[in-house]
């Protein structure tokens, strides 16, 4: 039998390793192949197993699963303080609804997402989900810059930049869905805008269309106490219990918002299993109100996390959400125990991963994984000194300091600059993202 090591295409090593399910002390390296994790070790022991051309030795730094962002609006970056200090609805009606209807087109919706995705990736995201228009020209983004998504193609009852109705989503939509089926970092689900913006059997036609392709499905939901309200006042019913009896609630729906809870709507989110995106600046920039994260977590509900759109955030920082979800938490409850470190860090990771579906390909550092990892630079003064690696990560201003970023094994960012298989240009993105200012602002 022959003793020669195995041959594998990158090794990282750091100075510590963060995997998610646990945090490993001695095992701080992991070998990559084909864009999977073949092995986690010492750098000693995996340099006896493998050999290996290609080591990028980072002493300096942590490595921890590339975090996801579980809902936004990606083209909306180039809305950013657009529109600043309005609540929810008025914030739609009057703002952003109206600019989207002049102005959205394939143009700037692909301008919008190579802007998100690259600040995205600057700051540890390394997988997203997306819901806007035109979805088609996010895809060319999401395939030209390696980076990985969920996209939810909107749906309404009413006509859009992207569609003449219902009918016509859906049926570009499905067109979608067949032709990424067999991408290994695209997927395409059903987005249905909201309960107060989609009638009961365009629900049921888009849940038909994600059991048809196995797919999730992602909605707003109980964003506000007046979207609630409003229903209860038209309906007789409260939103997701009308989910509920069209049968569009399971382990594969994506629950967005969802701020307005009381003790059987959390009942039901428990037995039908379906996970929740909490965007917690997001909710608090439109005053939307709060998640009841406390009473979720107590019936093991799964939570993940989400930005929203730039224009609802200013900031696509995952890094910055998962702390003002902790910090919220706490704050809210009076309980400084609640939403610990390693809690919120699952959130923005593994729990994100399982809410769309990709639990088992990304979401943790675990062999036979997609190698979807990030590598943090933890040598300033601002990180020192270093007790403990997750409340470095969860309560410093830790997203500016990712200085590496890789997707299935490619890296897309490395000392702070993107790389080539990116095809990322800051300087056109930037240059985009003004042209667009000046169009908008005359």
């Amino acid at each position: 039998m022959s003793d020669k090591p195995a041959s594998c295409d990158l090794i990282l090593t750091a100075n510590a390793l963060v995997s998610v399910t646990e945090t490993f002390t001695a095992q701080n390296s992991i070998a990559i192949k084909e864009g999977k994790i073949v092995a986690i070790d010492s750098f000693e022991q995996l340099s006896s197993q493998y050999h290996c051309d290609n080591v990028h030795s980072l002493p300096h730094h942590i490595l921890m699963p590339g975090l996801i962002n579980a809902h936004g609006h990606s083209a909306m970056s180039l809305l950013r303080g657009f529109a600043d200090d309005m609540p929810l609805m008025d914030w739609l009606e009057n703002k952003i609804w109206p600019l989207e209807q002049q102005f959205v087109d394939p143009e700037f919706v692909f301008d919008g997402s190579q802007l998100a995705i690259a600040e995205m990736l600057r700051s540890g995201t390394t997988c997203f989900s997306d819901m806007y228009f035109f979805p088609e020209a996010c895809a060319q983004a999401v395939q030209q810059t390696g980076i990985k998504a969920q996209l939810s193609f909107p749906v309404f009852d009413f006509p859009s930049a992207w569609g003449n109705g219902p009918d016509d989503y859906l049926s570009k939509g499905e067109a979608l869905i067949q032709q990424f089926s067999q991408h290994s970092r695209l997927s395409i689900v059903p987005g249905p805008h909201a309960p107060y913006t989609v009638s009961d059997q365009v629900l049921l036609d888009a849940k038909q269309l994600a059991n048809r392709y196995q797919t999730g499905l992602q909605m707003h939901l109980h964003e506000t106490e007046f979207e609630v309200n409003d229903a209860v006042s038209s309906n007789g019913i409260r939103p997701i219990q009308r989910l509920l009896e069209l049968g569009l609630l399971d382990k594969s729906f994506q629950a967005v918002h969802m701020t307005c809870l009381n003790a059987e709507d959390i009942a039901i989110c428990r037995d039908t299993e379906l996970s929740i995106v909490h965007c917690p600046i997001s909710n608090l920039k439109l005053g939307s109100g709060f998640l009841p994260l406390q009473a979720l977590d107590k019936a093991d509900i799964n939570i993940a996390l989400g930005t929203d759109g730039a224009a609802s955030n200013n900031s696509l920082n995952m890094f910055n959400e998962l702390q003002t979800a902790a910090l919220i938490a706490k704050g809210s409850a009076k309980d400084p125990s609640l939403l610990p470190a390693r809690q919120a860090i699952a959130m923005a990771t593994l729990h994100g991963a399982k809410a769309l579906g990709l639990e088992q390909s990304t979401g943790s550092i675990a062999v036979g994984k997609d190698a979807d990892i990030i590598a943090i630079d933890i040598s300033q003064l601002e990180q020192q000194p270093h007790f403990d690696t997750l409340s470095l990560l969860t309560y410093s201003n830790i997203g500016p300091r990712v200085s590496h970023s890789y997707v299935q094994g490619k890296c897309l960012m490395q000392d702070y600059q993107f790389t080539a298989a990116s095809k990322l240009d800051i300087d056109a993105i930037t240059a985009r993202a003004k042209y667009w200012q000046d169009k908008i602002s005359t």
